[in-house]
């Protein structure tokens, strides 16, 4: 598994100075990421996210991740689970699978939930 602590092997961008690094639709990687800021997934992506910022999984993304991030917006497809420090918002056309553990948890209407979420209190 690799670890990434500097995100040079993504296609780095600035969209509105808020994107970090984005892996692009078409793309894939397995392994470990680690990072600041914001992280934009469109592709593929398998195994563990680790980060004190924000993560988005797009739409027509697939993630199978074990994930830990501030916040997590999600319109893609994820199986695993997510624990949110901060909020976890879910939009069509999101397909989520596995367990959520957020103090707060947004699921849009037209999200697909499978599985459970837990909502300590802060």
């Amino acid at each position: 598994m690799e670890k990434i602590t500097h995100m040079s092997s993504f296609s780095e961008t600035s969209v509105e100075g808020q994107v970090t690094a984005l892996l692009n639709e078409g793309a894939s990687f397995d392994g470990r990421l680690t990072f600041e800021g914001t992280v934009r997934i469109g592709g593929e992506f398998k195994g563990e996210i680790f980060t004190r910022d924000t993560l988005v999984i797009n739409p027509g993304a697939k993630v199978e991740a074990q994930i830990e991030a501030e916040t997590v917006i999600l319109s893609g497809f994820v199986k695993g689970n997510i624990f949110a420090r901060r909020r976890v918002l879910m939009h069509p056309p999101a397909v989520f699978q596995g367990t959520v553990t957020t103090p707060s948890l947004r699921i849009d209407e037209g999200v697909v939930f499978e599985g459970a979420s837990y909502m300590p209190k802060t």
